[in-house]
């Protein structure tokens, strides 16, 4: 079994070697071949996610969902992730949660934290608990594609992840917005219904806009605050 202690930068190129020109589900395969129990799917239940978590089932039907319930998600989040115990009963899902409630948050580093500091917010209510969940375990999956933004487009099948002392695998990566939505409803799966109201990238409800038509689908993402990424793929 591969592990990130024995995975150096010249075994992921080895193994980036073998994955090129494989499927998504092949990637999946891949993954769940060589750590087994040993990888959990971080999945924010984005459109991304649903593919992903369509696939993983298909290949692995009791693999491991986490997500990082900040206490601040739409309710059409919720009840989307309720549909999807329901269609898929074998999936594990772990609701992670932050150390603090909202209240005690306030009490503890001020109120509207998300306004005053981002980062702050986004390492107590996501960045932490990701982080003692994944020691768990010697890899994470993610949905990341290359076409979400610059700072993705030269993510890897497999990577090292220094963040977390892990690997990631990302099998979505040549996959365009197109392509995704092209999955959903060919095997009509469920997904977050304010995608069709212009949210193509969802997160918490204080730091979630709309997109007008031609924007960057992250762009509704901490608009306006010079913030793109949570931090989970720096």
């Amino acid at each position: 079994m591969i592990t990130y202690e024995t995975l150096e930068p010249a075994d992921i190129n080895e193994v980036n070697n073998t994955l090129e020109g494989k499927s998504a589900r092949d990637v999946i395969r891949w993954s769940y071949d060589n750590y087994g129990d040993d990888l959990v799917y971080a999945c924010s239940f984005g459109a991304e996610g649903m593919v992903l978590i369509d696939l993983i089932s298909k290949v692995k039907p009791d693999a491991t969902i986490a997500f990082l319930d900040t206490d601040f998600h739409f309710k059409e989040t919720y009840e989307l992730i309720d549909r999807v115990k329901e269609r898929y009963p074998s999936l594990n899902i772990k609701m992670l949660r932050p150390k603090w409630t909202p209240q005690e948050q306030a009490e503890q580093v001020g109120d509207r934290l998300w306004e005053t500091n981002p980062d702050q917010c986004c390492a107590i209510r996501k960045l932490e608990p990701l982080e003692n969940e994944l020691s768990n375990y010697h890899a994470w999956m993610s949905g990341l594609r290359r076409e979400q933004s610059p700072s993705r487009k030269n993510t890897q099948f497999v990577n090292q992840d220094n963040r977390f002392n892990s690997v990631k695998i990302c099998p979505l990566i040549h996959w365009t917005w197109d392509d995704v939505w092209m999955y959903i409803k060919a095997f009509d799966l469920p997904y977050n219904e304010l995608h069709d109201q212009n949210y193509p990238s969802i997160g918490c409800i204080q730091c979630t806009s709309q997109v007008l038509e031609g924007e960057d689908l992250r762009s509704g993402r901490w608009s306006g605050q010079g913030k793109t990424e949570c931090g989970l793929h720096k």
